[in-house]
């Protein structure tokens, strides 16, 4: 269980948060709830998400079950160090998607006193560690990893298992395209996806 900071009140510095996991695994809905939490507090709240991301709406970070919360996007991470002024709590969506001067803007609001709370892919569709999801898990105070439920057998998911035939790391998508992963499935899934391209490709 997630539980806030702190006990020295002298100390004025802020922390970061990273949720983190599959697609389809709850992170932006865990990011909501968090910041709605702090709004309820009456503290000010500012969001951000990648200028890139407009699956749902333009201007909102929306959850695949259609929770909602009023963002600003934004084309590059510095954009977020000059628009996060006289914040208590700062939330950020997709977080994968930025440029990695993300780690250090995340890192210098902190050092401002603001509370950070990220939300990313820790893993793209290849299974590896995505962008600068990783730099931003080390660097946190807390990381919470959130997990989907496999589609093929139930378990747990990790894995964020592209159905598209395409090799592009940043490819916006939702069920038609990718589909939560157990770490045997997606296995079998990749095992089964190259001997079909290498038959294909024959």
């Amino acid at each position: 269980m997630f539980l806030e900071n702190t006990v020295n009140h002298t100390e004025q510095f802020g922390w970061i948060e990273v949720i983190c996991g599959s697609m389809f695994s709850g992170k932006t809905e865990e990011l909501i709830r968090r910041l709605k939490r702090a709004k309820f507090a009456k503290q000010r709240v500012e969001i951000f998400k990648p200028a890139i991301d407009v699956r749902y709406d333009e201007e909102e970070v929306v959850s695949h079950n259609d929770n909602r919360i009023r963002s600003t996007p934004v084309p590059a991470s510095a954009n977020i160090r000059l628009l996060a002024n006289n914040v208590d709590v700062v939330g950020i969506d997709e977080a994968q998607f930025f440029d990695d001067e993300i780690v250090a803007v995340c890192n210098d609001l902190a050092n401002r006193g603001i509370r950070v709370i990220v939300a990313g892919l820790d893993m793209d569709f290849k299974g590896n560690p995505f962008g600068p999801m990783p730099a931003l898990m080390a660097t946190a105070e807390y990381v919470t990893k959130v997990h989907a439920v496999c589609t093929k057998t139930g378990n747990l998911a990790h894995y964020s298992f592209r159905k598209a035939d395409s090799e592009n790391i940043v490819l916006l998508g939702e069920t038609q395209e990718y589909e939560p992963l157990s770490r045997a499935a997606y296995y079998k899934a990749t095992q089964e996806q190259n001997a079909q391209n290498k038959e294909e490709e024959e």
